[in-house]
């Protein structure tokens, strides 16, 4: 056990640390488990749990899961959440979520199966539940499941005096708020207080003198993407939720839209590259296997849909070898330039700022960036055949096959995108894959018609 506590005294995870818990785990030494584990940050712990296979984490939480609050559980990844709510023991389970908030318990609850969420409803106060179970009422990524219903509430006539008064004594409080809300009899909110303006204005001033401007209310029903822009684009800290009567229901917080945000962001890479939008290190073989098949099928067909358009043109490259060999270099830099324009139209449409009233500029644009890199890259590789090959012609075919594919890379990249967005598909979800066979079938079909028409 020295040697395991023999330790940096510090509260980073590293190799050294994993390593050290791994051999606490091993010998059953809670002790030196403990002193290990203790220094770190959830999210540290929750990384270990994600970083270790699944034998020595159950190995680790039957040692040390009475420490396991719930902090930790919001944490963990989804890929293991699941197992790890499997593992504790049932009081351990009751006594982490009654530390939680009302949307981090609906988080929580989202990425484990039935009977894994009775067991989290079970442990939960009948008051908590009942907030919880009427979160969970509303749809799936929508601004009812992220809110907290912990808020901090006070009458449109109160003064500073009086919200003072009432926050010192209330014992409801959460634990973490920004905004005092105000509201009218109907219990619509009318506008929010912060707390520093509270704290630095005299106790005769009312609250209405001192609210913010930047107020706003978000619907319950609204999608949490939507959420997240109005956080982004107005500089928000919280906002009211309220129902369909406008009655108030919930806050949202800033940290629970910046992680929608960096959620989307993540779904977005992910998607991009045909691996799923939850895809992490920690999911199975057979998760990570049937998450990726599907996008690599399709992306099977597009490939066949430009070998057709190779086979149609056999006999040029078995005159001309040459053909064969600069093949690739034309699709290649085709697929490139297309994914440069795909990123940032993607991402521009994630933050609105690509809308019908730019779409057409943005498209001249990369249509003018695409002819200027092929004007550039012609030149280039027009020389490179020519004294590769000896023949000034092959330079100048694929001179013109590469201004054709890099000009029709930059207008696919913005055009698919947009036009999958407006179909009311995800942009991010198969764009790749589609602006990829654009540039492959557009530059095979340039390059080898023109050499069969040019060359032969």
């Amino acid at each position: 056990m020295t040697e395991i506590l023999a330790q940096p005294d510090d509260q980073t995870l590293d190799e050294q640390r994993i390593d050290r818990v791994l051999a606490a785990v091993a010998q059953g030494d809670s002790v030196a488990l403990n002193a290990l584990l203790d220094p770190l940050h959830a999210a540290d712990i929750a990384d270990l749990l994600e970083q270790i296979n699944s034998s020595d984490r159950r190995a680790l939480l039957a040692l040390w899961s009475h420490e396991i609050d719930g902090e930790i559980l919001s944490e963990i990844s989804e890929g293991i959440r699941e197992e790890v709510v499997e593992s504790l023991p049932p009081e351990v389970l009751s006594e982490a979520v009654r530390d939680l908030e009302t949307d981090d318990v609906v988080d929580l609850l989202e990425d484990l199966e039935q009977p894994q969420q009775d067991l989290v409803l079970d442990a939960l106060t009948d008051v908590d539940r009942v907030a919880v179970e009427q979160a969970m009422s509303y749809p799936e990524y929508s601004a009812g499941r992220l809110m907290q219903r912990e808020t901090v509430v006070a009458p449109e006539h109160w003064t500073v005096g009086e919200a003072i008064d009432f926050l010192r004594t209330s014992a409801q409080l959460p634990d973490q708020f920004y905004h005092v809300i105000l509201v009218d009899p109907r219990m619509k909110p009318v506008g929010y207080v912060t707390l520093g303006r509270v704290l630095s204005a005299r106790r005769e001033v009312p609250l209405r003198d001192i609210v913010e401007d930047s107020f706003r209310i978000i619907e319950a029903s609204e999608p949490e993407a939507d959420v997240a822009y109005v956080f982004n684009q107005y500089h928000l800290i919280s906002c009211p939720v309220v129902d369909s009567a406008g009655r108030l229901v919930g806050v949202i917080t800033i940290d629970d839209a910046m992680n929608v945000l960096d959620e989307e962001h993540q779904e977005d890479m992910l998607r991009l590259a045909g691996v799923g939008d939850e895809s992490s290190i920690s999911d199975r073989v057979l998760e990570t296997t049937r998450q990726r098949l599907p996008w690599l099928f399709v992306n099977l067909l597009t490939a066949i849909l430009a070998s057709l358009v190779i086979a149609q043109f056999e006999q040029a490259i078995a005159q001309l070898v040459a053909l064969a060999v600069l093949m690739p270099i034309v699709a290649s830099m085709g697929g490139n330039a297309a994914t440069q324009s795909l990123t940032v139209a993607v991402r521009a449409l994630a933050t609105r700022d690509l809308t019908g009233a730019n779409v057409g500029r943005v498209i001249w644009r990369e249509t003018v960036v695409g002819l200027l890199n092929g004007l550039f890259f012609a030149l280039v590789m027009g020389l490179v055949s020519w004294f590769w090959f000896a023949d000034p012609t092959l330079g100048l075919v694929i001179a013109a096959a590469m201004v054709v594919n890099l000009v029709v890379a930059g207008m696919a990249g913005i055009l698919v995108p947009v036009m999958m967005e407006r179909a009311g598909v995800d942009p991010a979800l198969a764009s790749g894959t589609f602006v990829t066979t654009v540039t492959d079938v557009v530059g095979f079909f340039v390059f080898l018609g023109l050499a069969a028409v040019v060359l032969l």
